[in-house]
């Protein structure tokens, strides 16, 4: 809709540049609609039937057809009879031996991918309805190579591959575009136009047939239509209506994804699709996201283990593209309309390929385009030296086309796309620098162009570059700075010749182009129109001479981040159309597609251009979320921002139910309901504590609480909801307002330090708390007496524990049965309790790569919920409680699990030296040289313990020697009053397991010890000197006598024959004899205290945290 009646005046200045001068009016025709979540009704959405009439060539006589179709069923339902019918008379007729001959004709195997390329070519054309399209295809040449031998042939018959599309088939002819306005110019477009036939062939995957023998044909059918395999790949066999088919597949994971709250709304949203359904694909942190607006449905595109970073989409939103930042980063193809395929009920997008250490020098991938016919991918580092490179794709290769590595000078590239009609033709932007490639694929090149801009060029100021896209003519390039210019590039494009090679085409800055006041931050062109979208919430309109023609400046919108455009052409106008007239003089109607508008306040919204209804589909917190809190006895779910909004939602329907927006500066940190679900508990940045009522977010109090100057990191009520506390354990009867009295304070560990904790639900007798450490352990502490009862190997994956939850239960009969729901740094998981360090009681899955901020369960214990802090999302997992069970079964029961937490298992080299030390350690017990009869017996004295520890590679401290046999004793006394003395080796197993470093002795430690109490040496090293190093051991910490630590020395430098005071009376030599100045060098450093000292061989590194 227009603003403005009279079209801009357009006054040429000084130095080339162009100023544009309009008027803006208020619109008259607009109209928006606030909640559409509301107003659709998902159960009047039907699936019509959207798949064509299969065409038939080069079949058999007499093979039929047939459909049936049934009024009043649900289309979703027709489309998978129709898939199961088609698969099943393949496999009958196979079957029956209605296939007379023996050679496959190559119609017959490929005839779905044929009409997938045909439909590609129609819909990867640049579409539009004022430009006539011709299409021009011809069928590929596909064929069944099968081996002669009768095994091999079953083998390759059973096994369902998935075929790269290879684009490059579809026709040796491109499709041509014929327009006034887009003429190909150039040797590049006539080179992209016409596809070379040796390259064709290259790319062909041509496969001959063989003969076969009936018998075989039809025993490989009968095992196929047995097994319920489909001959036809995903990709080529299905249409887009089947991705939001109900998944009726049993679960597979303990923790599955089942909704994404929040976008990162620093990437765009693509409109994919609006023909029947109005499908949107943006990203939550590590997740692409493909949402069905109507009825309110999530796909998610899992794969990546960081951040994701860029995405884009084909011309016809078919193939979306992936890639992030990160270690180990990659590059993802899924192809979004694979869902059902053959006889299966399970939906999924396909990864189809995978780009592998696509930035192995740098971090991962800043910006990333593919080509509107979706045969090749151009990406661009983030590194320090960018590289951008060219990928075939539809070749599946693991290296690409062409690379290209750009100079520092030219600053960070960070958008980059193709033009609209030659693959062959690219431009990026930095904030300084606009660039130019052209790619001579024959030549092997990628050439490039980057001219120097600066103020003096028309000494104007010109701007930091946004976007950067091909004029419509496209002999031009154009680039938004956030000055509101435009500035024009020439392309200077050599003659063709087919003899001589005359240089490589170049750009040239030809004019600068002042459009507007406001910084442009996205330019895009759709059909004959170039469009922009600026910082104040502006989206316009102009034609290929930079006329206005329309613009949109009155719908009150945030500074527009992207604008993605519906695939499906505007519909022309009738009598009922309310289309608006545009600014020229002529009063057109301003006919335009519908379109999705992302602005950078996380808001997403859709404009209807028929009667400009725009309608906002959802708005998320634009800041980090930290905070989320599940109701006691509701499907409902708080979510906080350090933006200050607060959003409930009810997570069972997922439905948005009300928010609250508090002024600048108080940003939520923590949320927390009350007992009773009344109240909900808000901290914040500033310190301030806000108590609110649940159901309408408003003030329960006057004034809020204000008792601290930094953030409120917890809250927790009390069971009768009289109290609120925040972050410590207080004494309550001790303790007035304004002074909170600390009960008590206890020392948990003695190099780790304590991460979280919870109450141990009653499973046994003994009232425990489980806290958990730095060093991936947990322990059980009595509540009464604070004793440290037991120390379990916890769940090691990456990074120790920061939060747990003991898991709801539903029914009393499962008091007995109680799990924990846990996070660490960037993962979320389950234990299964009583915890005992059996690795197969728990699992954990990447939830938010860049980390974990806070965690809820609801309160039936259905579903975990993860905050992932700066990546402003919060994901919903279903918990499947049986699948973890199940892989308990499978690992084995009794000592079979720990096993394999020992090097070389059951049968290896450590668990036969770990036998023989336990048991030299009873004859170690009775007197190495004693002549009286040996008792033997399968268990050792406690005594002993320690000694065997050490002698396979463990050295416990006192403190903790002191634990494991407080463990021991204690173990059964609750039950039978009893003490216990000794213990047998499978016993001895799982506590040296439990006790013992996670991932061994590394340098890690060592490193950290001596950078608290060493000096820097002459070659940068921390180092201790020799005096500092003996006092040290005789005064600090665990200190040894003088007599202690020089029999330790006399057995380290190996003068004893046994263990440090093992047997008194064969020791060689006294430790008063042993002259440390001589043995010792004068300068200790970590690596010579490690390696020369102890004599051990420590790896440098674990690769973990909190060690």
């Amino acid at each position: 809709m227009s603003d403005a009646e009279e079209a801009p005046r357009e006054a040429t200045g000084e130095n080339g540049e162009t100023e544009m001068k309009e008027e803006e009016e208020a619109n008259p025709n607009y109209k928006e609609v606030e909640d559409p979540q509301q107003e659709s009704k998902d159960d009047t959405l039907a699936w019509r039937e959207s798949q064509e009439e299969e065409r038939k060539t080069g079949e058999e006589e007499g093979e039929e057809e047939e459909k049936e179709e049934e009024e009043g069923k649900e289309d979703k339902k027709i489309v998978m009879e129709e898939t199961e019918e088609k698969a099943g008379e393949v496999q009958e007729k196979e079957a029956s031996g209605i296939q007379e001959e023996t050679t496959v004709e190559p119609q017959e195997v490929t005839e779905s991918m044929i009409r997938l390329e045909t439909q590609i070519t129609d819909s990867q054309s640049i579409t539009s309805g004022i430009f006539p399209k011709t299409q021009r295809g011809s069928k590929s040449k596909l064929s069944l190579q099968l081996e002669d031998a009768e095994t091999d042939e079953l083998l390759r018959e059973l096994s369902t591959q998935i075929e790269f599309l290879d684009l490059d088939q579809i026709s040796p002819e491109e499709q041509q575009i014929s327009s006034p306005e887009r003429q190909p110019s150039g040797e590049l477009e006539e080179k992209t136009d016409r596809m070379p036939q040796d390259e064709l062939g290259q790319e062909r995957r041509d496969l001959e047939p063989e003969n076969r023998e009936k018998g075989q044909e039809r025993r490989v059918s009968d095992i196929q239509s047995k097994a319920g395999i489909s001959r036809e790949s995903l990709v080529s066999s299905t249409t887009e209506d089947i991705l939001f088919q109900k998944d009726k597949s049993a679960p597979v994971y303990p923790l599955t994804m089942t909704w994404s709250f929040g976008w990162n709304s620093s990437l765009p949203v693509y409109y994919i699709r609006e023909e029947r359904q109005r499908v949107l694909l943006y990203v939550c942190a590590h997740t692409a996201i493909i949402y069905n607006v109507f009825r309110n449905n999530q796909y998610h595109l899992q794969g990546h283990a960081n951040i994701i970073s860029c995405l884009c989409v084909s011309e016809d939103r078919r193939w979306i593209a992936t890639a992030d930042k990160g270690p180990d980063c990659l590059v993802i193809i899924w192809d979004s309309f694979t869902g059902s395929g053959g006889q299966k009920s399970e939906t999924k997008v396909i990864p189809v390929h995978t780009i592998f250490d696509s930035c192995p020098e740098g971090n991962g991938i800043m910006a990333m385009a593919m080509t509107h016919d979706a045969k090749y991918l151009a990406t661009i580092s983030d590194a320090e030296v960018q590289k951008v490179c060219i990928w075939k794709w539809t070749l599946a290769v693991e290296t690409p086309a062409c690379t290209l590595e750009l100079p520092t000078e030219y600053g960070v590239q960070n958008y980059v796309t193709f033009n609209p009609t030659n693959n062959k033709e690219l431009v990026s932007n930095s904030k300084t620098r606009a660039i130019y490639y052209a790619w001579y694929e024959e030549r092997d090149t990628l050439a490039h162009s980057a001219p120097v801009l600066t103020e003096k060029t028309f000494n104007k100021l010109v701007g930091k570059f946004s976007q950067s896209i091909f004029h419509l003519n496209l002999t031009q390039i154009l680039s938004a700075t956030m000055e509101g210019k435009l500035v024009v590039w020439d392309i200077h494009r050599p003659p063709s010749s087919a003899s001589t090679f005359l240089g490589f085409p170049y750009i040239k800055p030809c004019k600068l182009v002042h459009l507007q006041k406001e910084g442009i931050t996205v330019l895009t062109t759709i059909d004959s129109y170039i469009v922009t979208g600026d910082i104040k919430g502006n989206i316009k309109f102009y034609d290929h001479t930079l006329s206005i023609v329309n613009w949109y400046s009155h719908l009150k919108l945030g500074a527009i981040r992207t604008l993605s455009f519906s695939k499906t052409p505007a519909t022309p106008p009738t009598e009922k159309s309310n289309y608006p007239p545009d600014c020229t003089l002529k009063g057109d109607l301003f006919v335009l597609r519908n379109f999705i508008i992302g602005t950078s306040d996380a808001a997403v919204y859709h404009l209807t251009t028929d009667g400009t209804k725009l309608e906002k589909l959802f708005v998320e917190p634009k800041d980090a979320i930290c905070a989320i809190s599940c109701h006691p006895y509701q499907p409902l779910i708080a979510i906080g921002s350090i933006c200050g909004m607060i959003k409930v939602w009810n997570y069972e329907n997922k439905q948005y139910l009300f928010s609250r927006v508090f002024e600048k500066g108080l940003g939520v940190q923590s949320l927390t309901y009350n007992p009773e679900g009344a109240l909900l508990g808000a901290g914040f940045t500033e310190g301030t504590v806000y108590v609110l009522d649940a159901m309408s977010l408003e003030n329960e109090s006057p004034e809020p609480f204000k008792y601290s100057r930094t953030s409120v990191t917890h809250i927790s009520f009390s069971h009768d909801s009289q109290y609120m506390a925040t972050a410590i354990e207080y004494d309550l009867l001790r303790s007035y307002k304004d002074h909170l009295e600390v009960l008590d304070i206890h020392h948990t560990d003695q190099g780790c330090y304590p991460t979280c904790m919870v109450w141990y639900p009653p499973l046994t007798r003994e009232l425990f708390l489980l806290i958990c450490n730095s060093g991936y352990k947990v322990k059980l502490f009595n509540a009464t007496t604070k004793m440290c009862r037991k120390t379990l190997l916890g769940p090691a994956y990456g990074s120790p524990i920061e939060q747990t939850q003991v898991l709801p239960v539903r029914s009393m009969a499962e008091l007995q049965k109680r799990y924990l729901v846990f996070i660490n740094r960037d993962k979320v998981g389950l234990q299964i309790l009583p915890v005992d360090g059996n690795p197969h009681k728990t699992s954990a899955i990447v939830c938010h790569p860049n980390g974990v901020a806070s965690m809820a369960v609801s309160y039936d214990g259905r579903y975990a919920f993860t905050a992932g802090g700066h990546d402003r999302s919060v994901v919903q997992w279903k918990i499947t409680l049986s699948v973890l069970e199940a892989a308990v079964s499978l690992g084995g029961e009794d000592l079979t699990p720990f096993y394999g937490l020992l090097s070389g298992g059951r049968e290896g080299k450590f668990y036969r030296e770990l036998e023989d030390y336990f048991y030299y350690s009873q004859l170690r017990s009775q007197g190495i040289d004693t002549m009286e009869t040996r008792k033997v017996s399968e268990h050792i004295c406690l005594s002993e313990l320690p000694f065997v520890m050490r002698a396979i590679g463990f050295y416990p401290s006192e403190e903790k020697i002191d634990d494991i046999f407080n463990e021991i004793k204690f173990g059964e006394y609750v039950d039978t009053g009893k003490l216990i003395d000794k213990i047998n080796l499978p016993d001895f197993l799982k506590v040296y397991l439990n006790h013992k470093p996670p991932f061994g002795n590394t340098m890690s430690g060592i490193h950290k010890s001596f950078e608290v109490l060493g000096y820097t040496n002459s070659k940068g090293k921390k180092a201790i000197q020799r005096e500092d190093f003996l006092r040290l051991l005789v005064t600090k910490g665990e200190h040894m006598t003088e007599e202690e630590m020089l029999d330790c020395f006399a057995s380290l430098f190996g003068l004893n024959p046994e263990g440090w005071k093992s047997e008194p009376a064969t020791s060689s030599v006294k430790g008063s004899e042993i002259c440390l100045e001589e043995e010792l060098p004068d300068e200790i450093t970590a690596e010579i205290f490690a390696t020369e000292i102890l004599g051990l061989t420590i790896s440098e590194d674990s690769g973990q945290d909190g060690q």
